[in-house]
C-alpha cells in the first residue's frame, strides 16, 4: 500500500510541472504586461491542487492540514447615494469593487504565494518520492542481467530501499507538506476575527435587546410605582389636618409600595448582574441560584482560580437559561451542574432528567446562550433524545488562559534526535558517498576506495549516488525546518488566547 501511494503521489506531483509553467507564464503575463485578469483563475486552479494535497494528505498520510487562506472578503454594499466605493474610486455598480476586493485578497494573502511554492518544489518531492521505485526497478533490471553476481545484491537492495525507505519518505513528505500548507498565525488570527466581528454584532444586538427590556420593566414597574408613592404622599399632605387617620393609612400604602418597589429594583438589578456573582464568584451564585430554584439541583464546582467578570456573567446566565428551560419545558425534577476548568478552559455541564427533546434549530433559548458564548469563542453542545436525560456541555475555551503563566514547551526528543542526525551525519551521504563519488564517477577513476556507490553494477551507481545526495540535503533541511516548524506551532498557539482579548 505505501509503494503504491508513494507512485501515485510522485507521479502526481511530477505532473505539477505543466502546472508550474503555466503559473509561471500568468505571473509573467499578469504583473510583467498587465493582464491581470489571468492572475485570479490560475490562484484558484493552484488552491484546488492544493486543497487536493491536503485531502489526500490526511485520507493517505494521516496528518490533517486545515485551510490556510485569509476569509473572503465579503460583497461590497453601496453607500446612501447609492454608489460603490472602492479606496478612492467611485462605481455605479458593485461589480469592479468585488473583482479588486477578491484581486486583493489572492494576492496579499501569504498562502497563495507558500502554495506557489510548493507547487513549484512539488516536482522534486516527486523525484524523491520516486527515487527508491526507480533504483528498485534498476534493481530487478541488473538481476535479469547476464551478470550472476550482480543480482542477489541488486534483489536485496529492491526490497530494503522500495520496502523500508518508502513509509518513511511517505512521512517526511506529509511533514513537508504540512511545513508550507499548513495555517499561518496571519490567517489564523484573521478567521478568528471574522468570527468575532459576527458574535459582537449578535452581541450588540442582544444588549440592545437587554436594554429594551430593563427599560421597559423599569417603565412598567418600579418608575409606576415610584410615580403612585408620589401622588400617594401628596394626598398624605392634605389629609395630614383634615382627616389624620386616612393619611396614615395611605402612609402605610406608601411604605408597602415602597417595599414592592425596592423588591422590583433588586431583581431587575439582579438579572443585570447578581451583587452575589460580583462578590463571591461563578461557584458561590450558581449554589445560591440553585436554592431559588424549584427544582432539587446539586452544584460541583472545581476552579482553582476565578475567570474574569464578563466570562462569569455569560456563564452564570447560560446556566440559570438551563434551568429555566429545564424546568419550564424539559418537565425536570433534579438538575446537576458540574463547573471545571480543563487547563486555560472552562468547562460546564448541566445534566437534568426531564424529558428531552432540546433543540437549538428551534429557536428555543438555547439560540440565546450561543450567541452568549460566542462572544467568547464558546462552544455549545447538547445531547438530548426523546424520554431524556438532557445534558448540555458549554466550553469557554480561555477563560482560564491568564491565570496561567505561558510556558512555552521545549523541542520534543524525537525531534531533537532528528536535528542531532542531521546535522552530525548528514555531511555522509551528501558529500563523500554523494558529490564525491559523483565526481569520481565523471572522471572515472578507478580507484574505488570506501565510496560504497562504485561497488554496484553500473546501472545502480548513478541511483544510488543521487540518492545519497537526496538523503544528505534531506537531513539538512529536516535539521534546520523541525525547529521552525516547532517555532511555528508555539505561535500559533500563542495566536489563541488573543481570541478572549479581542472579543472584549
Amino acid at each position: 500500500m505505501a509503494v503504491g501511494r508513494a507512485l501515485t503521489l510522485g507521479v502526481m506531483a511530477l505532473a505539477d510541472v505543466v502546472m508550474v509553467a503555466l503559473m509561471l507564464i500568468g505571473v509573467v503575463l499578469a504583473f510583467g504586461l498587465g493582464l491581470v485578469f489571468l492572475f485570479p483563475p490560475l490562484a484558484q486552479a493552484m488552491r484546488c491542487r492544493t486543497g487536493q494535497v491536503r485531502r489526500l494528505n490526511a485520507e493517505w498520510l494521516g496528518i490533517g492540514i486545515p485551510a490556510p487562506y485569509l476569509p473572503e472578503p465579503l460583497p461590497v454594499r453601496p453607500q446612501p447615494d447609492g454608489w460603490y466605493r472602492h479606496d478612492r474610486q467611485l462605481y455605479k455598480t458593485g461589480r469592479w469593487p468585488d473583482w479588486n476586493n477578491r484581486w486583493q485578497w489572492l494576492v496579499g494573502d501569504t498562502a497563495t504565494w507558500r502554495d506557489g511554492l510548493w507547487l513549484f518544489l512539488s516536482p522534486l518531492a516527486g523525484v524523491f518520492l520516486l527515487l527508491p521505485l526507480a533504483l528498485a526497478g534498476c534493481a530487478v533490471l541488473a538481476a535479469g542481467s547476464q551478470d550472476s553476481s550482480a543480482w542477489p545484491m541488486a534483489l536485496g537492495g529492491a526490497a530494503v530501499v522500495a520496502l523500508a525507505a518508502t513509509p518513511y519518505l511517505l512521512r517526511g513528505y506529509a511533514w513537508w507538506n504540512l511545513l508550507l500548507l499548513s495555517p499561518t498565525a496571519e490567517s489564523v488570527l484573521s478567521g478568528q476575527v471574522q468570527r468575532l466581528d459576527q458574535a459582537r454584532l449578535a452581541t450588540v444586538d442582544s444588549q440592545a435587546s437587554e436594554l429594551r427590556r430593563i427599560e421597559r420593566d423599569l417603565h412598567d414597574g418600579a418608575q409606576a410605582r415610584l410615580v403612585a408613592i408620589g401622588m400617594t404622599l401628596g394626598a398624605v399632605e392634605e389629609l395630614m389636618d383634615k382627616d389624620p387617620a386616612a393619611a396614615k393609612a395611605l402612609l402605610a400604602k406608601s411604605r408597602e409600595a415602597s417595599s414592592t418597589a425596592l423588591v422590583e429594583l433588586r431583581d431587575l438589578v439582579k438579572g443585570i448582574h447578581p451583587p452575589v456573582l460580583a462578590e463571591r464568584g461563578l461557584g458561590d451564585a450558581v449554589r445560591a441560584l440553585a436554592m431559588d430554584s424549584s427544582l432539587k439541583v446539586a452544584v460541583t464546582v472545581e476552579l482553582d482560580t476565578r475567570p474574569d467578570s464578563p466570562v462569569e456573567s455569560a456563564a452564570y446566565f447560560s446556566i440559570s437559561e438551563l434551568l429555566t428551560n429545564a424546568a419550564r419545558h424539559g418537565g425536570a425534577e433534579r438538575v446537576w451542574i458540574d463547573i471545571s476548568g480543563h487547563g486555560h478552559a472552562l468547562r460546564v455541564v448541566v445534566t437534568d432528567d426531564g424529558s428531552g427533546g432540546a433543540d437549538p434549530a428551534r429557536g428555543s433559548g438555547l439560540r440565546g446562550i450561543e450567541r452568549r458564548l460566542a462572544a467568547f469563542d464558546g462552544v455549545l453542545a447538547v445531547n438530548s433524545p426523546q424520554g431524556g436525560p438532557t445534558t448540555v456541555t458549554f466550553d469557554l475555551p480561555y477563560a482560564l488562559a491568564e491565570k496561567y503563566p505561558a510556558v512555552k514547551p521545549p523541542l520534543p526528543r524525537g525531534k531533537m534526535i532528528i536535528v542531532g542526525l542531521g546535522w552530525g551525519l548528514g555531511w555522509l551521504p551528501l558529500f563523500p558517498q554523494g558529490m564525491v563519488a559523483a565526481i569520481m564517477k565523471i572522471i572515472d577513476i578507478e580507484h574505488r576506495s570506501w565510496f560504497l556507490a562504485l561497488y554496484l553494477p553500473g546501472p545502480l551507481q548513478w541511483p544510488l549516488i543521487v540518492f545519497n545526495i537526496m538523503l544528505g540535503l534531506s537531513m539538512y533541511a529536516a535539521a534546520m525546518l523541525v525547529p521552525l516548524q516547532h517555532a511555528r506551532r508555539i505561535r500559533l498557539a500563542e495566536v489563541a488566547p488573543a481570541r478572549l482579548w479581542l472579543g472584549r
